[in-house]
């Protein structure tokens, strides 16, 4: 599965006693939460290595005791003539150093190329370096820069089992990568049978959760990395994070105590909504419990709530089938009115309804074309049953559709009968201002609601542009406007017969008044004001 050679071990095998699985469900509940201060790099734009190849010994490495070869590190640390080491990745000449703090690594001489062990940062071979001492802890077997068969992968550090049952990669990714990258990095080694866990000590790593990874942070004082996120517990609800040190996360995955899982429920803020996290598989039944009872638990609601939606139903026939008696008696009555309205000659309302109430054609127009209804306006026009508005009737008598009621004159026989019928209105502001008003009065509203419609008028908004202003004066003037005349008007306590199918205008403020009016005079107000001959 991997290449041939010298499999590094950092240390023997600390033998892992099988803990159950409530034992690590208390281990991630009882870890500390730390705080995040990021890795520390001893040399800062420095091209260094823990690792080069001896000319005799093979390769060596700077941060093991004997260097991995049961030599010391004075063997190859300021030698004379210098050590025969060389770069495995490029192959040039290499020399031992020591930082200020105390640590080892290697670097190249002067004039080496630009292989990619030279360009790796000093954090990421301090980061790759901390991987392999917390999987050393852990108790597995660790190779540092371990190739994949053919050389198609190259892992930062090989975590193996010493039984050889199972490989892990732990890679050090601080550099940018997208998604799409990463994912195929890990999907190669996979390929081969060794799974991949991707680490990184930056604040908001964007790929964390694309493939099973956490981010790192050191507690300020702390000696060892700690998992800031990506390791998740189910409480309940949501899942939260768990704090735990790298050694504890390298045991819990190696013993597959901890598994990655694709969350259904969100994680509690702060912390980020991932695509993969890593916890026990207690959490992960947990969650799915939790989800089958919500869903248990929406079935009854929706159960429960189809139940009264039935029984809420069933009221609402019965209250259509004691309308449909009533509104049938009301359209019975109104049509007899309109039947002995016919054996006298049209009234004056009539004639008014006819010829100067703008949409009243269009009315007619649209119950011909859209609802096959020949319809004319009824001889009955200014009766109370239909609410100041003009009733069409069609060749039988029979009222069809009412245009235009007024929703302050909407009650008793005039309910009743509007309930049941089309209401068609001059204009869509006139059709919202009745509905408005008939959701104001629940007692006077349908229990399916008003069937409206409505119409265009050209002249609908010249005519009526006057009166879009409500007259607020405690004395109104007022003046009502009939057949392109003007007529003498007061308040009233009663809607008289001409104020259903006219409107008053306040001269003092202009607008239009809204409450009881009648006229006062049969003269038009400048033919009485003009002088005599």
């Amino acid at each position: 599965m991997l290449s041939q050679g010298s499999r590094l071990q950092l240390a023997t095998p600390v033998q892992q006693d099988p803990a159950p699985e409530p034992e690590l469900a208390a281990a991630l509940c009882d870890v500390s939460a730390p705080r995040h201060t990021g890795l520390l790099a001893d040399q800062q734009g420095a091209s260094v290595a823990f690792r080069a190849v001896h000319a005799e010994w093979g390769t060596v490495f700077a941060h093991l005791p004997d260097l991995g070869c049961e030599r010391s590190w004075e063997a190859v640390w300021k030698t004379r003539p210098p050590a025969p080491l060389a770069c495995d990745e490029c192959g040039h000449a290499m020399y031992a150093k020591t930082s200020r703090t105390g640590l080892r690594f290697f670097a190249h001489a002067p004039g080496a190329p630009a292989c990619a062990l030279a360009l790796e940062s000093v954090a990421h071979h301090l980061l790759k370096l901390e991987l392999a001492n917390a999987a050393r802890d852990a108790g597995a077997h660790a190779e540092l820069e371990a190739r994949g068969p053919d050389s198609t992968w190259r892992a930062d550090v090989l975590a193996t089992d010493p039984a050889g049952t199972w490989a892990t990669a732990l890679e050090a990714q601080l550099a940018p990568i997208t998604d799409a990258d990463i994912t195929a990095r890990t999907e190669k080694m996979r390929a081969d049978g060794v799974t991949s866990i991707w680490f990184s000590d930056r604040p908001c790593p964007p790929w964390l959760g694309a493939v099973p990874s956490v981010r790192l942070e050191r507690p300020e004082g702390a000696k060892h990395l700690t998992i800031a996120e990506g390791l998740v517990k189910f409480t309940g609800r949501s899942w939260s994070a768990v704090p735990a040190s790298l050694t504890q996360l390298l045991t819990w995955a190696f013993t597959r105590r901890i598994v990655t899982h694709t969350p259904r429920t969100p994680l509690r803020y702060p912390q980020r909504s991932l695509a993969t996290v890593w916890t026990a598989p207690q959490y992960i039944t947990a969650e799915t419990a939790h989800l089958e009872e919500e869903e248990r638990l929406r079935r009854v609601r929706e159960a429960r709530m189809a139940a009264l939606q039935r029984e809420k139903e069933k009221k609402r026939e019965k209250i259509r089938a004691r309308n449909a008696v009533t509104r049938a008696k009301a359209l019975a009555e109104a049509t007899a009115a309109e039947q002995s309205a016919r054996t006298q000659p049209p009234g004056r309302l009539w004639q008014v309804a006819r010829v100067f109430r703008l949409g009243v054609d269009q009315a007619l127009a649209k119950l011909a074309n859209e609802h096959g209804v020949i319809a004319t306006v009824g001889f009955s026009t200014g009766d109370p049953r239909y609410a100041g508005g003009v009733p069409l009737v069609d060749e039988h008598g029979v009222p069809a559709a009412i245009f235009d009621p007024d929703p302050g004159r909407v009650r008793g026989e005039a309910f009743l009968l509007l309930a049941g019928l089309l209401l068609i209105f001059p204009s869509k502001a006139d059709q919202r201002r009745f509905e408005n008003a008939s959701n104001i009065k629940k007692k006077h509203r349908p229990i399916d609601g008003y069937h409206t419609e409505f119409v265009e008028t050209p002249e609908a908004g010249a005519t009526r542009a006057w009166g879009v202003r409500s007259c607020t004066c405690a004395t109104p003037r007022l003046v009502a406007k009939i057949q392109n005349a003007e007529y003498p008007a007061e308040p009233s306590d009663q809607m008289a017969p001409a104020a259903a199918l006219f409107r008053a205008q306040c001269r003092a403020c202009g607008g239009r008044y809204e409450n009881p009016w009648r006229r006062t005079g049969n003269t038009p107000i400048n033919q009485a004001s003009r002088p005599e001959t």
